[in-house]
């Protein structure tokens, strides 16, 4: 199966405003690529990229006072499958975790675990370890949270979205990593391209989607707490702890977004 994906999104400045982007696929997903990831800036500026320390693309310039205009198209391969659930995954003691997985079952900006840890062991405490609990904190988060689009807010921590219990998918996302952590599952969040493939259309306007990874068995599963059901077509941008590690943008000073399309289609004459 072919998708296309892309982004149309455009800034308003006061004055010249350094800016971190993080609008690239992957470097793991560039394999799939079809035709190459297309990127253009309007007006022309200068940019540079760069890894980050959780191997997401960074790209770093100086936006001019006005408006400056991001365009990107893809082509890219995927297998046409629903995601596979770790059913039977194993919850690995923390003394045996790898040493880059340990971070992950920190707190962060957005996952306040120190808020939800009480409340985290009495709701799964009792349930079995492994795939078992992460299906029932999976299952908590997508129904503690009603989604809609009006509820979006950037400075909603995880037990804020708890005790709201509103949100949109990053809301859903920082609450199951948060009791994951809690109850030492490792989790860490992600974001990317994600279109009704498979599923009845969407008529809202199309977005990026936040989702999760937990490390069951020696390995990371996605998770998506605001579908709640294997999905087709995941394209993965960025992941880190939480949305901070992985803002599509960054501005360090004034900077007003007046433009944002999101396109994510399965290509049917392929």
């Amino acid at each position: 199966m072919l998708i296309r994906a892309g982004y149309n999104i455009a800034f308003e400045c006061t004055a010249p405003t350094p800016l971190l982007l993080m609008v690239h696929i992957r470097p793991e997903r560039r394999a799939d690529l079809v035709e190459p990831e297309k990127f253009t800036l309007y007006p022309e500026i200068p940019y540079r990229t760069y890894t980050d320390g959780f191997g997401n693309v960074c790209t770093r310039l100086v936006a001019p006072a006005g408006r400056l205009s991001l365009w990107s198209r893809l082509l890219i391969k995927d297998s046409g499958l629903h995601e596979q659930l770790p059913v039977g995954g194993i919850q690995h003691p923390v003394e045996e975790l790898p040493d880059d997985v340990l971070v992950y079952l920190l707190g962060s900006r957005y996952c306040d675990t120190q808020k939800l840890t009480e409340t985290a062991w009495a709701l799964f405490g009792d349930i079995e370890p492994g795939w078992p609990r992460v299906k029932a904190i999976l299952e908590y988060a997508h129904e503690r949270i009603t989604f809609g689009y009006e509820h979006a807010r950037s400075d909603r921590t995880a037990h804020d979205a708890h005790e709201e219990r509103l949100g949109v998918c990053r809301d859903y996302a920082h609450l199951a990593i948060t009791l994951c952590r809690c109850m030492n599952i490792p989790a860490r969040y992600c974001s990317g391209y994600l279109g009704d493939i498979g599923v009845p259309y969407d008529p809202n306007p199309m977005d990026f989607s936040a989702w999760f990874d937990v490390y069951l068995s020696g390995a990371w599963h996605p998770m998506d707490a605001r579908h709640n059901k294997p999905r087709i077509g995941r394209i993965l941008m960025a992941r880190g702890r939480d949305a901070t590690d992985a803002a599509i943008s960054t501005a360090f000073g004034v900077s007003n977004l007046v433009e944002f399309t999101v396109i994510t289609d399965e290509v049917k004459d392929a």
